[in-house]
């Protein structure tokens, strides 16, 4: 997925940054929408809301409305669950707590802690990967359980809360969700557990699950900060299909999810082929496409999981502007589009961002 530079010239592009202003959602921080002045007012007195300190890394779209994560990894993050209105305004966006600013309340152990990663299934439902710990870049603090949460996108209202406790370690470290549903309806939750290289699976009408631990070769070379990505692929003959790789790991590998259902990887796992860099995977269109870019890098490539893991086969799709990198790559199934949320996370990182990162939702433009 990330290439040394004689094989890039095997690359086709067939589209980059052709966006038009209109499309562009642009905020600057956290620019959260409050109830009542007192209420602001009180959270920054508190040290509660710090607008510079937030940042949205992961989202999802429904209807006219991006849903994002906005992790705590710094203190003063208001809200860890946001949406923000698709539609065109002159003015910079503004976010919106979903569902409520007082359900993302630090002080209370129920309520969402941060927000990492989230997914829209079949149903519209919204199931949000919350792994409780704050201030992450800075001094982490347990607030409460890992856990996953589902919201209903058509009423608003909390669906189910799965606690993730029994299924994870001390050293647990919870980066990225998917959902399906089998054959016969039943919802299946994926967590990647990168520390301790697996795939949690939770069946959520038996209200059971289990991890699903990986092959030491899909670690090989990394350490145990790495990242595991995991992205949920439909093929043409019927199966669904979770693919995966750590940031550091030289190779790609997949697995049937109803192999995954059994508990079991053994002889059940592919290896796709070798990574010739570190990549970091973006997303997909929810059918067979993956999208991702090389670490640092701004271009956004597009495989189709269908055809062999091989350069000829990735095309490059986006390119980021100057200062900023994409995060998510996000499929808008009404306008039958995909969308960009990137920003410049680097400089979020080192702080050096003034009055707060700038983040945007930019069209991916072009037969993608």
């Amino acid at each position: 997925m990330v290439f040394k530079y004689f094989l890039l010239a095997a690359i086709h592009v067939i589209c980059i940054t052709a966006v038009c202003d209109k499309e562009t959602v642009e905020w600057t921080g956290g620019p959260l929408v409050w109830a009542e002045a007192a209420t602001k007012a009180a959270y920054q007195s508190s040290g509660r809301y710090i607008s510079k300190n937030m940042i949205a890394t992961r989202g999802q779209i429904h209807g006219d409305h991006a849903y994002l994560a906005i992790p705590r990894y710094k203190p003063g993050v208001a809200a860890t669950l946001v949406q923000v209105s698709l539609k065109p305004n002159p003015c910079d966006a503004v976010l919106v707590p979903f569902p409520c600013l007082l359900s993302q309340d630090e002080k209370d152990c129920q309520a969402l802690q941060s927000v990492v990663d989230l997914f829209i299934d079949i149903q519209d439902v919204l199931w949000v990967l919350d792994v409780g710990v704050v201030n992450t870049l800075s001094c982490p603090i347990r607030r409460g359980p890992p856990k996953v949460v589902a919201f209903s996108l058509k009423t608003g209202k909390l669906l189910k809360t799965i606690d993730l406790s029994g299924l994870v370690s001390q050293a647990s470290r919870l980066q990225y969700v998917v959902v399906e549903y089998t054959p016969t309806g039943k919802p299946i939750v994926y967590v990647s557990d990168a520390a301790t290289r697996s795939i949690l699976v939770y069946d959520v009408l038996l209200n059971k699950g289990y991890r699903v631990v990986l092959p030491k070769a899909i670690h090989a070379g990394c350490c145990r900060r790495d990242v595991l990505y995991i992205a949920l692929v439909r093929k043409g003959c019927g199966n669904n299909y979770i693919i995966f790789s750590y940031l550091c790991s030289k190779r790609v590998f997949s697995i049937r999810t109803d192999y995954l259902r059994t508990g079991s990887t053994a002889g059940k796992i592919v290896d796709l082929g070798p990574k010739a860099n570190k990549y970091l995977v973006l997303g997909t269109d929810l059918g067979s496409a993956v999208f991702f870019r090389q670490e640092g890098q701004p271009e956004i490539y597009r495989w189709d999981s269908n055809t062999c893991f091989k350069p000829e086969n990735f095309l490059v799709v986006y390119k980021s502007a100057n200062c900023f990198l994409s995060t998510q790559v996000m499929p808008d199934v009404r306008r039958q589009r995909m969308r960009i949320l990137e920003s410049n996370f680097p400089d979020y990182i080192q702080d050096t961002v003034g009055c707060g990162a700038v983040q945007q939702i930019n069209l991916l433009t072009g037969p993608c």
